[in-house]
């Protein structure tokens, strides 16, 4: 059972990363000063974006709850 929720955390782990990288930015950034936001300004939220955030809220939820499932797991 340590051992599976290990490789679980690994895993998401990794996809929390990789949601949060994938994700546009939202400008105020140093890229804003050389004209990079005006684009992501312009386009608005989508569809794609609002799942892409719904995703990543599940995924980081199911890693909050392992990280204490582990932790009662490691603890006893």
């Amino acid at each position: 059972m340590q051992v599976v929720s290990i490789v679980l955390q690994f895993i998401l782990a990794f996809a929390v990363i990789f949601l949060v990288l994938i994700h546009s930015g939202k400008g105020g950034g140093l890229s804003d000063m050389f004209g990079g936001g005006l684009g992501a300004a312009a386009s608005g939220s989508t569809v794609m974006e609002k799942n892409l955030d719904r995703i990543t809220v599940v995924v980081a939820l199911l890693f909050t709850f392992n990280t204490i499932i582990l932790s009662l797991i490691i603890d006893t």
